[in-house]
């Protein structure tokens, strides 16, 4: 329940401040007096676009906050975006003379998607004018689905078609994703094959090159091993005789002078390790082979490690390998991607099954409650004037399913007899529109927990028993909830439980806004006043007292 506005700095308003109640609220005051301001600072609650014009003093921000009485259903939404909940919860808009505009909700702020979805939960303005809602298959669906009592089955509905949506979009996209890896998947299976053939971990391409070097100079490394060991070997004048000798004479002066002795402990060192030398020479020239077959294969490899170097633009053997692994790296993607394409099919198959099942539940719900709306519909219609009037809903199957379940809906009208009834949008006149929204709201609010409602004038251009009617509609619907009514008919203004006038007067030689609470002989002078203009009669007095009854 809506039970405080607080409004400063905004448009005519000065400063307004209104406690409001349950039941029938109604707001009279002549036209121009400030009502739809009043109305346009609300819909900022609601999360409109804020309008640094709607600022009357610039230099000073401007304030739209109300407060509510809410009761634990709405604790979820709380816990839900991390705010306090309140009993007493104040929604604030603020509008900042830059233009920019701040949302609050009990003092924390908040982004205009979470002020509206609290919002738009707890108000329901209704103009004259906007009764387009009424054409569009989703208010037509609600209708019908609350008299159904398929809220909960419409949740679930709606929760799984949600799902089903969302499966659908990613097996779109995985296979999309999938068809443009085929496109190139035969080239790099072919580029992967290639490198694992060449067995990538086993190659050490240093060595490879060092071998591929011998083999081509196998001769020639070959024939100088040879000329050097013979070199070593000769007799009499080989460099290990000479080098023999010289050891030999060096240790026998060494024997004589200990000076010597160093250098030929060195000398033997050495002779140990040219030996040593000799022996390896030795050990690689017989490994040395003249192998044209070998060669060839050397070669081959080397010219295919190189041709890739080339093809993939790099210069090593690791390089190549991460490509390899990218390679296989992606082709493993592709099993997995169409793994999990056949995954997401089996769910949106079984999410189907889900959806037909529920849609069934929903459908023969609302064809049990369509001649229960049927009924009441013309009911209602023919008190407020259109005797005549015949109403029907019509569902059609489709072959896929919608956020409603498995079928449209059209709404029909017709306010004359003798005639078809034709969809509701194309057979409706304007004078009939708020007559008919206004049954559909009490049909609505019997059905559903509807938040405060605020009608805005819905009750324009009629009068005599046609108003009386539509007073004690009102006063109906306001024993279910909050009902606000923005009114110029002094046969609703009769039924109010509380009553409000906004005025506008000149204050310092500056005109404003603002609505006063009427009391009991105040609220009788207004209703005789809408009776009579602006001399209230006698007789205007004894037909307020009458309708106030």
């Amino acid at each position: 329940m809506l039970s405080r506005i607080y409004i400063k700095n905004f448009a005519l308003i000065d400063t307004l401040d209104v406690s409001l109640h349950n039941g029938l609220q109604v707001i009279t005051g002549e036209t121009g007096a400030g009502k739809s301001i009043i109305l346009g600072a609300l819909r900022l609650i609601l999360g409109e676009r804020a309008d640094a014009k709607s600022i009357s003093n610039a230099e000073e921000k401007s304030i739209v906050e109300t407060e509510f009485a809410l009761n634990n259903r709405f604790k979820k939404f709380f816990i839900e975006n991390d705010l306090d909940y309140e009993h007493q919860t104040i929604i604030r808009r603020e509008i900042l003379p830059s233009g920019k505009s701040r949302a609050f909700i009990n003092d924390v702020p908040v982004t205009l998607d979470v002020l509206k979805e609290l919002s738009s939960q707890l108000i329901d303005i209704h103009s004259q004018f906007e009764t387009s809602n009424l054409f569009t298959s989703e208010y037509q669906f609600k209708i019908i689905d609350g008299l159904s009592e398929n809220k909960q089955i419409i949740e679930e509905y709606q929760y799984e078609f949600s799902e089903f949506q969302n499966l659908k979009t990613q097996l779109k996209k995985l296979q999309t994703q999938l068809s443009e890896n085929n496109k190139e998947s035969d080239y790099k299976l072919f580029l992967l094959g290639e490198l694992e053939e060449l067995h990538l971990d086993d190659v050490d391409y240093e060595e490879l090159q060092n071998q591929l070097s011998i083999q081509e100079n196998a001769g020639m490394i070959s024939e100088n091993l040879s000329q050097v060991l013979s070199r070593f070997h000769q007799e009499e004048i080989g460099i290990l005789s000479f080098f023999n000798e010289a050891k030999n004479k060096l240790s026998k002066i060494s024997e004589v002078s200990g000076s010597f002795s160093e250098l030929d402990q060195r000398l033997e060192e050495s002779f140990v390790e040219v030996k040593d030398i000799i022996s390896e020479l030795e050990n690689e020239a017989e490994k040395i082979e003249i192998n044209p077959e070998n060669l060839e294969l050397l070669s081959e490899l080397n010219n295919r490690i190189n041709a890739l170097f080339l093809k993939h633009n790099v210069s090593d053997i690791a390089e190549l390998k991460e490509i390899r692994d990218q390679l296989a790296g992606e082709q493993k993607d592709a099993s997995e991607l169409e793994s999990n394409i056949a995954e997401i099919g089996e769910s949106i198959s079984q999410k189907e099954k889900t959806l037909q099942s529920l849609s069934v539940k929903l459908s023969e719900n609302r064809g049990e409650s369509i001649p229960v709306f049927v009924k009441k519909a013309e009911g209602l219609l023919k008190k407020l004037g259109l005797e005549k009037a015949k109403v029907d809903i019509e569902l059609q199957t489709t072959p896929e399913f919608n956020p409603f379940g498995k079928e449209n809906i059209q709404l029909l009208f017709q306010a004359n007899s003798g005639f078809p009834l034709k969809p509701i949008q194309t057979a409706i006149s304007g004078g009939e529109r708020s007559r008919v929204m206004l049954a559909v709201k009490k049909i609505i609010a019997e059905s559903d927990e509807l938040p405060t409602l605020i009608l805005d004038e819905i009750d324009t251009g009629v009068s005599g028993k046609v108003a009386e009617e539509i007073g004690n509609l009102m006063r109906e619907m306001s024993e279910d909830m909050q009902l606000i009514v923005i009114s110029h008919l002094a046969q609703v203004a009769a039924k109010g439980n509380n009553n409000y006038k906004v005025v506008k007067e000149d204050v310092s030689g500056k005109t404003q806004s603002t609505i006063i609470t009427l009391n009991t002989e105040e609220k009788l002078n207004e209703i005789a006043q809408l009776l009579s203009g602006s001399k209230i009669t006698e007789a205007a007095l004894a037909q307020a007292k009458e309708l106030i009854g």
